[in-house]
């Protein structure tokens, strides 16, 4: 057995390591406390958008503006990617949408009047700041407009959006909570507390004020309340096609969009 152990310990040790677990039945082995090192290692990355995904929305854009005949410059507040698909399917016959970096977008288009893809397109890629994007399309104006016109969604507020009006709740019993919730009501800052098994404000509380931006408290509040603040809206900004261009918002003035 000595001659066994010092054979043993003449081994490297991961080479000692595995001559003993061979030696182990494996009932003891599978008791045998695990090794922090002996960990999984994932060898795959997440890569990251480049300029082959970049080339990839510009083509994207260029190939759909030769295919459809107008393209729309839209601008949106307070987006909502299931509500926006919903609206996009509308579309799906006769139209593409495109969103990301303004950026891109222009140069697909053309920045200025020596490189843009088509004659005067450049000026609705003056247009791409902020939050917006594109559209193109060969649905008729009158039906593109119809239908930014009326589109409107109602929605609650996520944190960090500015509160549209001021919200505030009475002293008094709360019916519209159940006496489960008052501790978590108290986490979010309110005043409560249970009396005779009902939900109870004990002084007027000011859940959001209107021009602040909500914490995540007034944001869980607003939703337990059922109070939507936030309206997913679509405007459009400017139309091109190949025999005019055309602009919707009244303080864009199309001689700056010329000129810039």
């Amino acid at each position: 057995m000595r001659r066994k152990q010092g054979f043993l310990f003449c081994l490297k040790k991961s080479e000692r390591t595995k001559s003993l677990k061979e030696q182990l039945p494996s009932e003891t082995l599978e008791d045998m406390p695990k090794s922090k090192r002996d960990r999984p290692v994932t060898l795959s990355k997440t890569k990251k958008k480049g300029r082959e995904h970049k080339e990839c929305i510009v083509n994207g854009i260029r190939e759909a503006v030769e295919k459809y005949s107008s393209v729309y410059v839209f601008s949106f507040e307070n987006m909502r990617n299931i509500k926006f698909k919903e609206f996009r399917q509308q579309f799906r016959h006769n139209g593409r949408f495109f969103l990301g970096s303004n950026k891109v977008m222009q140069v697909a288009l053309g920045r200025s009047a020596s490189d843009e893809i088509r004659p005067g397109i450049f000026k609705a890629s003056k247009l791409l700041h902020g939050d917006a994007g594109l559209l193109v399309t060969d649905m008729p104006k009158e039906e593109v407009e119809s239908l930014f016109n009326a589109y409107k969604d109602s929605d609650f507020s996520r944190t960090g959006s500015t509160a549209v009006e001021t919200v505030e709740l009475k002293e008094g019993p709360l019916e519209q909570f159940t006496h489960e919730m008052e501790p978590f009501l108290r986490k979010q800052g309110m005043p409560v507390r249970l009396n005779k098994g009902t939900v109870e404000l004990l002084s007027d509380f000011v859940v959001c004020e209107e021009g602040k931006p909500l914490s995540p408290e007034s944001s869980r509040i607003l939703r337990l309340l059922g109070i939507k603040l936030a309206t997913f809206k679509l405007n459009l900004v400017c139309r091109w096609s190949p025999c005019d261009f055309e602009l919707y918002r009244e303080r864009l003035d199309l001689s700056d969009v010329e000129t810039s």
